[in-house]
Parts: C-alpha cells; sequence; structure tokens
C-alpha cells in the first residue's frame, strides 16, 4: 500500500508539472484547428498558410493568433510567423489526442474511417478531457487510431500502475 501511495504522490506531482490544468474545453472550434494545423507543421508557421490552408480570411487569422498568443498558446516572431509554446504545445498534443481516440471510438460504431473523421471534427471541442481520458481508458488505451498514433499523458500509465496487484 505505502508504494501505492508513493505512486500516487508522483502522479500528482508529473501532473502538476508537466501537463497544465484544463478541461480541454477551453477553446472555440476554430482555435482547436489553428493550433492542431500549426503542430501538424512542426515550427514557425507563416500567417499566409495558415489563412490558406484554413481558408480564413489573413485579418481574421491575425486577430485569432494574436489571440492565442495572448492565452500563451503562441509565440509571435514578427514578419516570420508563429509557433506553439510548450503549453500551446501540450494542450494542441492533447486536441490530436482526443480527435484521435474519439475517431477510433466512431468506427467501433460503424462508421468508416474518413466518416469517424468528418463527424468528430463537427463536434471534438466540445468533449471535455476528464471524457477523453474516461473513453480512452474504456478502450484499454489504444496506441494507434484510425489517424494515427496515440499519444498517453504520463499519469495515465501511472493510473494503471496503481491498479496493479488490485483485484476488481
Amino acid at each position: 500500500m505505502t508504494n501505492n501511495k508513493y505512486q500516487f504522490f508522483i502522479f500528482l506531482y508529473m501532473n502538476e508539472q508537466n501537463y497544465p490544468e484544463f478541461t480541454g474545453l477551453e477553446l472555440s472550434p476554430r482555435k482547436v484547428d489553428y493550433l492542431k494545423f500549426i503542430l501538424e507543421k512542426n515550427g514557425t508557421v507563416k500567417t499566409t498558410e495558415i489563412s490558406s490552408c484554413l481558408q480564413v480570411d489573413p485579418s481574421t487569422t491575425t486577430k485569432t493568433l494574436n489571440e492565442l498568443a495572448a492565452a500563451g498558446y503562441l509565440n509571435h516572431i514578427p514578419y516570420r510567423g508563429v509557433d506553439l509554446t510548450e503549453m500551446g504545445k501540450e494542450y494542441a498534443e492533447f486536441l490530436v489526442r482526443r480527435h484521435r481516440i474519439l475517431s477510433l471510438l466512431l468506427t467501433h460504431y460503424g462508421l468508416s474511417t474518413e466518416e469517424a473523421c468528418a463527424e468528430v471534427s463537427r463536434f471534438e471541442a466540445f468533449v471535455s478531457r476528464d471524457a477523453v481520458n474516461k473513453i480512452c481508458n474504456s478502450m484499454g488505451h489504444p496506441m494507434v487510431g484510425v489517424c494515427g498514433e496515440i499519444s498517453h499523458e504520463k499519469c495515465l500509465h501511472l493510473e494503471q500502475s496503481l491498479h496493479l496487484g488490485h483485484n476488481h
């Protein structure tokens, strides 16, 4: 039992140190698209590229990027573009994880890969981190979804180790 208490405190410490508390509901669906796009590009992204790929007016893109930067998700590099802050990267990784888990879930109910991705894109911004973690847990923490590899938060692996040795 002492070992489990120790692991629980490691879980709390790691969660506090590495994963800012967020619900997954902080951003609008459009801002979710921006962060996922920037994460996918893996570096500095020009405003014009974001506008073009997301089919958004450049002035709207600039406004949205400024809002995301003010909230701490992005660094704005004048005349170069934007990149993710550490917090922005962690949040964007969650957004990708959420999309992949929810898409995989829908394929279990008969939707094709394409249908699942399209359907999830319509509602994913309204699914909380807690719900995603519970769905992931109920699915056995899958490693691969229909859209790619599924990453897992460190605390989930520790949560699993807390349950080792317990008979339910």
